[in-house]
């Protein structure tokens, strides 16, 4: 779709942006209209931050051209952006905390009066009338800005930018910990804005609020420009696949004819389970012996759930159950105690510790249930160690090899092996095959599916690519926003059936 080019105050031609082994933006167009509110949207990955980083001088782009209010510019750093009128508010306000609001809104502009010395009374008075006159703000602006919670720091880096004189404002997931309330705040302040000619950019992973405040999106995949539509006429559905790069089809439906049947007993239940700004109110059930997976756009809320679960996040409130008991979560500690595991989606950082042996990777986690003064015997390490890696077929030279120096299917493997060693009773795989090879994938895949049926165990499946979630999973949860939005079972499973959920077009059992 073409936008009008005389009421464009920004167009981004043919952007590319190189890292060294990596092209992070590739021909990436963008256009924005005066006066309007446009989503960025993709998911994690898509190359959001980067674009927004190459328009605001963070990064110096590759290829390509940035025309803004009619003139090419390339900004070297943010300074440079925000003298030009193109002002950014992070989901992290970039304030300083410990000056007061009145310092913030005029730090490195303070109003100068005789022998050059900060005119106070000027920058007090100018402060308190930019935030009521513009955002309905009446605060004392004397105070340190640490002194108001997120959502009021955030309008004062609004008023930040305004008072530079900014045409262009860049919202960066400024929704993600505010309340519903402060959500409608900020829209109302976000339309006052829109009506004074400033133009936004809006970057969230919320669908509701992209439809209700934006007029249109940009998407984004894998660094590539996918379209920028009208958002009155653009589906939902049809967003959800055009981030994906995937079409719906209804007949679309991948089955595995094999898959686990859960058991009656419930293991594990969570009510009305709510973590602040990750996790909302939510209630579901694990039954022992099935896979359950968890189905949700990247940053939707799916890892933060299992996280939660695990204890690595901490509830704000309700309840987590295990077999029927309360339990009360301080750390991950607590939950391997209680025979939960988790393979974390980033096995790099989170995952595997490259300079230890295969051997010592996979006893790692048994050990530390064990405590450090019940040190396991050099022969059980090694007895383990070769069990798992004949069990799971990992290739190694011998169990001493550094886990750095295996594949990343392998070295995924092992960390499985590790959480296995524990003998759980829960096992939460999170993006399991992200970046390994096809068999192995398949390798994974089967074996979640064996452990549930033939060991009775718990098993959560996290991953983005809808055809594992449906060979793998005997029941979904569709997670958006942070909420669980719908369940899927048995024979209603298909990536039709996924994809149409997110887009809150079906609903299944709830």
């Amino acid at each position: 779709m073409n936008s009008n080019n005389e009421n464009l105050i920004l167009k981004m031609e043919n952007i590319d942006m190189f890292f060294p082994g990596v092209k992070a933006l590739k021909n990436v167009s963008f256009n924005l209209k005066r006066g309007e509110i446009m989503s960025l949207m993709g998911e994690n990955g898509a190359g959001k931050s980067t674009l927004v980083k190459v328009l605001t001088g963070v990064y110096s782009k590759t290829a390509g051209k940035i025309i803004f209010d009619n003139h090419e510019i390339s900004p070297n750093s943010p300074l440079d952006s925000q003298k030009l009128g193109i002002s950014t508010v992070y989901q992290e306000v970039n304030l300083c905390a410990n000056l007061s609001v009145a310092e913030n809104i005029y730090i490195g502009r303070e109003p100068r009066g005789h022998f050059g010395q900060i005119d106070w009374s000027l920058m007090y008075e100018n402060s308190k009338l930019l935030l009521l006159d513009n955002l309905g703000l009446d605060i004392d602006v004397k105070k340190s800005l640490s002194f108001y919670p997120v959502a009021m720091q955030q309008m004062i880096a609004i008023a930040r930018a305004i008072d530079t004189k900014c045409k262009i404002l860049i919202l960066d997931e400024p929704t993600s910990s505010l309340s519903d309330n402060e959500t409608k705040r900020l829209f109302s302040i976000m339309k006052s804005l829109k009506q004074m000619g400033i133009s936004i950019i809006f970057i969230s992973h919320f669908l509701e609020q992209i439809y209700e405040i934006c007029d249109r999106v940009t998407i984004l995949r894998d660094g590539e420009y996918i379209g920028e539509y009208e958002l009155d006429k653009l589906k939902r559905i049809d967003l959800i696949s055009k981030m994906m790069g995937k079409e719906i089809k209804e007949d679309d439906v991948e089955t595995n004819v094999d898959k686990s049947k859960a058991k009656d007993e419930i293991f594990l239940e969570t009510k009305d389970l709510n973590v602040e700004g990750k996790v909302k109110n939510l209630n579901m059930n694990i039954k022992k012996g099935e896979v359950i997976g968890f189905a949700g756009l990247l940053g939707s809320g799916r890892s933060e759930i299992a996280e939660t679960l695990f204890g690595t996040l901490l509830k704000t409130s309700g309840d987590i159950l295990i077999e029927g008991l309360q339990v009360k979560i301080k750390s991950p500690m607590d939950q391997i105690r209680n025979r939960l595991a988790f393979c974390s989606e980033d096995r790099k950082r989170q995952g595997i510790i490259g300079d230890l042996s295969v051997r010592e990777n996979i006893i790692l986690a048994l050990q530390a249930k064990n405590g450090m003064f019940k040190h396991l015997p050099k022969n059980k390490q090694n007895e383990l160690a070769d069990y798992y890696i004949d069990l799971l077929r990992i290739k190694v030279s011998d169990r001493e090899q550094l886990i750095k120096n295996l594949s990343g299917g392998n070295q995924q493997k092992v960390i499985i092996a590790r959480w296995l060693a524990t003998e759980p009773n829960l096992l939460i795989l999170d993006e399991p095959t992200r970046g390994i090879d096809i068999g192995t994938k398949t390798e994974i895949e089967a074996l979640a599916v064996s452990l549930a049926k033939e060991k009775g165990m718990s098993v959560i499946f996290i991953s983005g690519e809808m055809g594992e979630m449906v060979r793998t999973c005997s029941r979904i949860i569709v997670i958006r926003d942070h909420e669980k939005i719908s369940e899927i079972e048995g024979l209603d499973i298909s990536t039709a059936h996924i994809m149409q959920a997110i887009a809150g077009e079906y609903h299944g059992t709830n």
